[in-house]
């Protein structure tokens, strides 16, 4: 009995391992993208650079807020899947493209008003007029982007990374010659410079969108036949459904976020060196965080699918062997990061002070890798469970109720006699995300015994009838 529950364990961690393979390679091709963006635009002239660089610190936020939004599109079409019910999955796609267009659309003009707030910002005078064209062209990606979200999540609720990693690498091609071609001026165009950047964001958007479009349509997958027909009528979660259950999401990143780019404002303060250096454990950890963001989004299939089927005992190994990957995963990242955090720093930049600075900020970032890990996993089961209004006012709680206060008392308020500098503000991070950790878990304990309840209840009553 013993080994077959072993060996059931197994079979779920290569479950969740071969979800999670294909998640972070469409994530790394997302990030290759605004790489793809710095070197090209780098390569121009400085000054399309910075432009580009402030242009994106606007458009993220929202593009972060609509990702989240459309990830309600996640769990609808597991649950679904797994109570075989592919008219539901269906309608969840088809629904969430109707509201990614309408809320693309309705973002657009928040992107062509920026102006006065980058002028109250104190944007130099040379970089503004680059930054609005460069976001007016790729405002013209948020109703895309809308779109393709809904599908991509849609294909990855029915356990079909694959489809988003094939995309994601497509996109990033698209992106590559859309950049060559705009910035420079070739093959007769005109030499946009960093707007050129943003024409190739939203042509490479299209680019997906289209060839999700086109996967889904030839896939043999029970809920995708039919899709872009027009819809026999609705069955499947309301529209007020999906906001309660995408908005907190999106709002949930939006802090997330939001919290970071604080830090990096009071950092600012202390001078140049120092922020170089938190930018450089910042970008290193944001690297790593794609592991268990994309095993995050693998539970929340497996959950969802799990809690479609009826299937309890499946949903208590999903969650346990999740959690073990997760945290087995961060523990590894965090000795990563522990033995070479000199050298990782390094990579960075020859200077020495912000070598060693940066290497002492890594150490931090290490600790944290384990509590980052598991909240960002236990939000992911929650999500399967359709369970996101709690999580965020927990996550509000932990990172706007204690993390940034201690942060910001740590690193300027001179709170434990500690000298100015941007150790406090790593240490009240990992006091955050710890508490976030334990909230979340105990939350994820909770759903747990209201869905044994409820499917307990459920098969009382079949046996009764």
């Amino acid at each position: 009995m013993v080994m077959r529950s072993s060996s059931l364990y197994r079979q779920e961690a290569a479950t969740l391992l071969k979800l999670t393979g294909p998640l972070v390679l469409g994530q790394l091709s997302q990030t290759a993208m605004g790489f793809v963006d710095t070197v090209m635009a780098g390569r121009y002239s400085a000054v399309d650079l910075a432009a580009v660089a402030v242009g994106s610190s606007i458009f993220f936020p929202v593009f972060l807020f609509m990702i989240g939004l459309l990830a309600a599109v996640t769990p609808l079409v597991a649950q679904a899947h797994g109570s075989g019910q592919p008219e539901a999955a269906r309608h969840a796609i088809r629904q969430g493209m109707v509201i990614g267009l309408l809320i693309g659309l309705a973002l657009m003009p928040l992107l062509w008003s920026m102006t006065p707030v980058m002028i109250w910002m104190g944007i130099s005078a040379e970089i503004i007029p680059i930054t609005k064209e460069y976001l007016f062209a790729v405002s013209w990606g948020l109703p895309l982007v809308g779109v393709f979200l809904a599908l991509r999540n849609g294909g990855d609720g029915f356990a079909k990374p694959r489809l988003s990693m094939y995309t994601g690498f497509f996109g990033l091609l698209v992106n590559i010659i859309a950049n060559y071609l705009l910035i420079y001026g070739k093959l007769g165009l005109p030499a946009l410079g960093g707007a050129g950047c943003g024409w190739a964001t939203s042509l490479s958007l299209l680019a997906m969108l289209l060839f999700m479009a086109l996967l889904l349509r030839k896939s043999r997958i029970r809920g995708t036949q039919r899709l872009f027909a027009p819809p026999s009528g609705p069955k499947g979660a309301s529209t007020a459904s999906f906001f309660r259950l995408g908005l907190p999401i999106g709002l949930a990143l939006f802090i997330e976020c939001s919290i970071f780019a604080l830090i990096a404002l009071f950092i600012a303060k202390l001078g140049a060196q120092v922020v170089a250096a938190h930018q450089i454990a910042l970008n290193f950890t944001s690297l790593l965080y794609m592991l268990p963001y994309s095993l995050s989004t693998a539970l929340t299939v497996r959950v969802g699918y799990a809690i479609g089927a009826e299937q309890i005992a499946q949903l208590r190994r999903t969650m346990a062997t999740g959690l073990g990957l997760a945290l087995t995963g961060a523990a590894m990242t965090c000795v990563l990061i522990l033995s070479f955090s000199s050298q990782i720093a390094a990579l960075y930049t020859p200077d020495p002070i912000v070598r060693q600075l940066a290497a002492a900020l890594l150490c931090l970032a290490a600790i944290f890798q384990l509590p980052d890990a598991m909240q960002t996993n236990c939000a992911g089961i929650l999500r399967g469970c359709k369970d996101t209004r709690v999580p965020l006012l927990l996550m509000l709680l932990a990172y706007w109720g204690l993390g940034l206060p201690l942060g910001y008392g740590l690193g300027l308020g001179g709170l434990g006699g500690l000298e100015p500098g941007p150790h406090g503000f790593w240490i009240g991070l990992i006091c955050a995300l710890t508490t976030a950790a334990v909230l979340l878990g105990h939350r994820v304990m909770i759903m747990l015994r209201r869905l044994e309840q409820t499917m307990s209840n459920a098969d009382q009553k079949s046996v009764n009838d």
